[in-house]
């Protein structure tokens, strides 16, 4: 009888291929694309509503400066706005523009499609469904990470 994988093990194996399909889903963008760094920005926006670029910057572990780049990039494209925080005006919000939502919406819907088609074609009931099982697993893999 063969010995059930080790943590070790399986931590690799999950790691590897989250990376895999992390660069193609990066092969799939088009020029004039949302890049990932821009999408999360705009997908936390989305998700937990205006805040300060400060803590965009936090929450998705890159530097101030960086964030800042994104979302000064996101802003010129009209998907995001700056105001001042009504509480201290010495800090801004950044939030979401119905141009942004609009983007993000239609971004999402071409990559669900192209990741049902996937598993549409090369996936059996079976398979399916031990996805459909191990989603909420993933998703709490991602929010301790």
């Amino acid at each position: 009888m063969a010995e059930p994988p080790t943590i070790q093990h399986i931590a690799a194996a999950l790691f590897g291929d989250i990376a895999l399909i992390t660069r193609r889903v990066r092969q799939l963008q088009a020029p004039g694309d949302l890049t990932l760094p821009e999408r999360a920005a705009l997908e936390r926006l989305d998700r937990g509503g205006p805040t300060s670029a400060a803590d965009l910057a936090r929450i998705e572990q890159i530097s101030p400066q960086a964030m800042g780049v994104i979302l000064g990039t996101l802003q010129s494209r009209g998907f995001v706005q700056r105001t001042r925080d009504p509480r201290d005006a010495r800090r801004h919000i950044m939030s979401l523009t119905a141009a942004g939502s609009e983007i993000l919406q239609h971004k999402r819907d071409a990559r669900v499609r192209h990741f049902s088609e996937i598993l549409r074609a090369q996936f059996s009931a079976d398979e399916l469904q031990t996805l459909a099982a191990a989603l909420p697993l993933l998703e709490r893999l991602g929010e301790h990470i």
